[in-house]
């Protein structure tokens, strides 16, 4: 029997042989099939370099030829690969075999409908998850398989190397972390005319140099390179290479949002173009918004949420914190090879260094806090959160979570769409004023869990805090 609880916020995903197998790829291969509308329907699929991710594929495939779907096999590639396939060539959706940046043993798929739109809960995975588990499938057969490996790629790097025009040859550090980008990301930007360093640079689904999601920690070994050599910005990919965290030649990690404010400095010349951004992104972003005639588009977390308001809006640029860059030059997409190609294109062109540019954006200080809450209550918590706000006299945003903006400072509080966690962001204009939010957001939170619970409001909930300065 499926189990229910592979079915996530963006995705589905589990531990690999238990939670989820080749029956499970099958199953979902033959909805996502249905869904789409059965025969005659071209998908592509492509898939990561977990050791599960082949078998996966072969089942996914095997459910998908069932409905009648003619399947493009483009073979082992970074997520954004799949989208770009997608929509460059008019298919009627896609999957593609990856946990993301999960532990060596997960495993999954990201669906998607045409124009690459992710299917996420509320835009099509829970009309997937219901013809699994009603087991109303399109079975007609008949369906075909298609080799694009070479077709897909050698269009797909011609596609985004002209889109760029770096100016000078750089220096850069690139580790794409034993995932979907190793022995492939360092030839597309050398091709572009930079030097290229490139580490952890053979796939290895066991992601045996570092995890597979690139934080501060796991990139100890990028930032000294850089802060011993003469690098002029270093960056990582995640396991399935849609997110590019960047590293500046000082050897400090760029936020995601912080990015995005720079190429929109650098890229905007006039007012009126649109910028998709997330709730949770630092204020420094609005500051930098109003300095170029942005036209800001405030969006929920998640890739689903912002590729669609990316498409719809037509929007320039588009970020997250956990840098995810989205540009309309490859049809809206997170995409994190070409993300490195236009900071490659903005330092070529600039007379400062990448760390220069980092620290002429307006400064704010910034606490995170992440909760540990159990995911059955964690949404209680949220609609708690609301009601307390509303009772001390504000009037909160309430796109995605709880955000109150006041003259101090501004917080955020939401509800994880993946793990069980409530995360908090607490911003304000010096250090003091940053504390006070901050203890008043921890007490909020805390009164908030105790109260679902039925606990005492003074009982402490676990959390842990990570300061960015």
């Amino acid at each position: 029997m499926i189990k229910e609880s592979i079915f996530r916020a963006y995705d589905i995903r589990g531990v690999y042989g238990l939670d989820l197998d080749e029956n499970v790829a099958e199953l979902v291969g033959k909805a996502l099939g249905t869904f789409l509308g059965g025969a005659g329907k071209r998908v592509a699929v492509g898939y990561d370099v977990r050791k599960s991710s082949p078998a996966l594929k072969k089942a996914l495939v095997d459910g998908l030829t069932s409905s009648g779907a003619e399947v493009w096999d483009i073979g082992l590639v970074p997520t954004p690969t799949v989208y770009f396939t997608i929509s460059h060539f008019g298919l009627d959706g896609g999957a593609i075999v990856s946990a993301s940046h999960n532990p060596p043993q997960w495993n999954g798929f990201k669906l998607c409908r045409e124009k690459a739109m992710l299917c996420g809960w509320g835009m099509g995975l829970e009309k997937i998850k219901e013809i699994i588990f009603s087991k109303k499938y399109f079975e007609s057969g008949g369906g075909t398989v298609l080799d694009k490996v070479d077709e897909v790629n050698s269009i797909y790097q011609r596609f985004i190397l002209e889109k760029v025009n770096v100016r000078r040859r750089l220096r850069i550090l690139v580790d794409p972390g034993n995932g979907s980008c190793s022995k492939y990301a360092d030839k597309i930007i050398g091709k572009a005319g930079l030097e290229v360093v490139a580490i952890n640079n053979y796939p290895d689904g066991n992601f045996p140099s570092r995890s597979p999601e690139p934080t501060d920690e796991s990139l100890k070994t990028m930032k000294k390179m850089i802060s011993e050599d003469n690098f002029d910005f270093g960056v990582a990919y995640d396991g399935d290479g849609d997110r590019a965290v960047f590293v500046d030649d000082k050897g400090r990690v760029i936020e995601g949002d912080k990015m995005l404010a720079l190429l929109i400095r650098h890229f905007i010349k006039g007012s009126g173009e649109k910028v998709v951004y997330e709730v949770s992104c630092s204020k420094l972003l609005e500051d930098v918004f109003v300095e170029k005639g942005v036209t800001p588009i405030m969006s929920k977390v998640g890739h689903s949420f912002i590729l669609e308001k990316m498409i719809s809006e037509k929007a320039l640029f588009g970020g997250e914190i956990a840098s995810h860059l989205y540009f309309r030059d490859v049809y809206g997409a997170d995409d994190a090879i070409y993300a490195t190609l236009k900071v490659a294109e903005m330092v070529s062109e600039s007379s400062e260094r990448l760390s220069e540019m980092v620290d002429r954006l307006p400064k704010y200080y910034t606490t995170r806090l992440v909760f540990t809450v159990p995911d059955e209550i964690k949404f209680k918590v949220i609609e708690r959160m609301n009601l307390k706000v509303k009772g001390k006299g504000f009037t909160p945003i309430t796109l995605d979570g709880v955000r109150v903006n006041l003259e101090s400072g501004w917080y955020i509080v939401r509800a994880s769409n993946t793990l069980p966690q409530i995360k908090a962001t607490v911003e304000a204009k010096d250090k003091e004023k940053l504390s006070i939010l901050e203890k008043d957001v921890i007490e909020m939170v805390t009164e908030a869990v105790n109260e679902v619970r039925g606990l005492s409001a003074n009982m402490p909930v676990e959390f842990r805090r990570v300061s960015i300065t």
